[in-house]
């Protein structure tokens, strides 16, 4: 009963670690994450820049995790490129050795529990303010107070091993097996990692484990490097259901742990003295004799590692891409309609996820301007009597875009729903509602190109024709409604950042508005005068109302867009 007690005191522990962690990169992630939104979108071609940002960014919000699948998604976004990518990734492992030694200098060096409650009190204070960056804030120190609470519950929560020898004796039979070993402890780094899908909580294990003479040092660095490559499968987890670069984004991380652990354990012992050697040097102690010197030795491996690692691999970059390249083929025929951009599930904070909304809105906006060039096809096609089979095809086409909207629509406002559940700024607040009411324009634009589908159809089957006169007033009514898409669609992509200059936009939507009511004047005499017959001009201004109905939803969407700045 002891035992279990026991277990569970050692798992409740690492729990509250690992929740003090979340809460605290979180935290950190809403109060900075524009500031790491802007920092990862303005990436430059240099080495040093990529790396730096990615070192800079983990070191901010303590998760090495967290920066990669951001890079993954951002990639996914269209933000990044592969190669820059495997540049921040690279940073982001380095960045992350910065828990390590937090663990290792203030959480076994100083009693920082002491401290704990009146941080809580302070979180707890933050926490009471209306303002959302006061309350993250609160969260920081908040999951500061607990994660070394967690890690203070956790050293008094392994057992002393002098009153329970058996436990080293069990862990003995582990350390026996020579290189075996070393590969067992790799294994097992690895596969605590995956379970606890945060590096920082196993390092922290490692380090108590270590600590407290439970397994020697050569032991628990092969943990660390086990770390590194369980550290990997969060980002390749998030990019399951993405796209080609994304999963060679995540695919290039595993390749590059996977590489440095390979080279570290061809040199294990001759790395090892050198790690004991400067840990002998620096603070006094060696770490395969004192269980005090194996805090620094871990650490001080972990740091080395990631770091010289990067140094030999960031050279091998292209090399790296041209691998994750070749093993990740895009599909042939991939699908057109497949979600591009949130597939992957909400980023780690609401603000993070807006910006994959705005991405798969452009991509949703594009459908509809797709589906209407459709529709301009099959008005030529209508009106030529031999080839009815091309005409079916792209009625097939446009009632197919109209379905494909109505799911993408659905898709879209269920991510949104699950965004506002998080917390947003105040700004974020009116993106997401505009959001909403942009992705229902846009459905609305779908329902539109649907409709002239079925005016072509009734048209057809009546054997209808339209005249040069009506084609070429519809194909002018239709290149100017082009026009308003790609303004419409240009304002989606700059909106969110930049107050959209609507002018042209108003302009586009007059000019449309215009051409129906001169063409709805010129309707009657046209009748009278046999310009065309009855039929054929109930069909064709039934298509000139649709075409202006499109306009009007277009203008809607941009009038959304400029209501984001209040």
């Amino acid at each position: 009963m002891d035992t279990l007690f026991q277990v569970l005191k050692l798992l409740g522990s690492l729990g509250l670690f690992l929740y003090g962690m979340t809460l605290m990169s979180e935290g950190l992630q809403k109060v900075a994450g524009d500031k790491m939104r802007s920092i990862l979108a303005a990436m430059t071609s240099t080495s040093l820049k990529r790396i730096l940002t990615g070192l800079f960014i983990t070191s901010i919000i303590q998760s090495s995790s967290a920066t990669t699948v951001m890079v993954v998604s951002f990639v996914n976004a269209g933000l990044l490129s592969l190669t820059q990518s495997v540049g921040v990734i690279m940073g982001a492992n380095i960045g992350t050795t910065v828990t390590a030694w937090l663990v290792t200098l203030l959480g076994f060096k100083m009693d920082i529990s002491i401290i704990s409650i009146p941080l809580i009190g302070i979180g707890f204070t933050l926490m009471m303010f209306k303002s959302k960056k006061r309350k993250s804030l609160g969260e920081f120190f908040m999951g500061f107070a607990l994660l070394f609470l967690g890690l203070s519950f956790m050293k008094d929560s392994v057992p002393d091993l002098r009153s329970t020898p058996e436990i080293l004796e069990f862990l003995r039979e582990w350390t026996s097996y020579g290189f075996w070993t070393i590969l067992i402890f790799v294994a097992i780094g690895t596969l605590l990692t995956i379970i606890l899908q945060s590096s920082s909580a196993t390092m922290a294990l490692t380090l108590v484990m270590s600590s407290y003479g439970w397994i020697p040092f050569e032991a628990a660095a092969a943990m660390v490097l086990g770390e590194n490559i369980g550290t990997t499968i969060t980002a390749n987890l998030a990019a399951v259901v993405a796209n080609v670069s994304a999963r060679r984004a995540a695919l290039a991380h595993t390749l590059f742990n996977i590489t440095g652990v390979t080279w570290v354990l061809i040199f294990y012992n001759p790395i090892l003295s050198g790690v004991s050697y400067i840990v002998t040097n620096l603070f006094g102690e060696n770490p395969f004799l004192s269980a005090d010197a194996t805090l620094y030795g871990i650490s001080m491996l972990h740091t080395l590692f990631n770091v010289t690692n990067t140094l030999l691999l960031v050279w091998f970059t292209p090399l790296i891409v041209k691998i994750v390249t070749f093993i990740i083929k895009p599909p042939k025929g991939e699908e057109t309609f497949r979600l591009k951009f949130i597939q992957g599930g909400l980023l780690s904070t609401s603000e993070l996820s807006l910006t994959q909304a705005k991405h798969e809105i452009v991509n949703f906006a594009n459908l509809g301007k797709r589906q209407f060039s459709y529709a301009r096809q099959a008005v030529i096609e209508s009106d030529k009597e031999n080839d009815k089979g091309a005409f079916d095809r792209l009625i097939e086409k446009l009632e197919h875009y109209e379905e494909v909207i109505d799911k993408v629509e659905i898709e879209i406002a269920n991510y949104l729903n699950k965004i506002s559940e998080g917390q947003l700024s105040e700004e974020g607040g009116r993106r997401l509602q505009s959001m909403y009411r942009i992705i229902s324009e846009i459905e609305s634009i779908g329902d539109s190109g649907l409709n002239i589908a079925q005016i072509l159809k009734r048209k057809k089957s009546q054997k209808v024709f339209f005249n040069e006169y009506m084609q070429k007033n519809i194909f002018e009514i239709m290149d100017v409604l082009d026009k308003a898409f790609d303004i419409m669609i240009h304002n989606l992509e700059q909106g969110y950042t930049k107050i959209t200059n609507i002018d042209l936009a108003e302009d586009t939507e007059d000019e449309i508005n215009k051409m129906r009511i001169v063409l709805k004047e010129e309707h009657p005499s046209n009748l009278d005068s046999k310009v065309y017959g009855y039929q054929a001009g109930i069909h064709y201004m039934d298509i000139i109302e649709e075409c202006e109905k499109a306009g009007d939803y277009i203008i809607n969407v941009s009038e959304a867009v400029m209501q984001i700045k209040g």
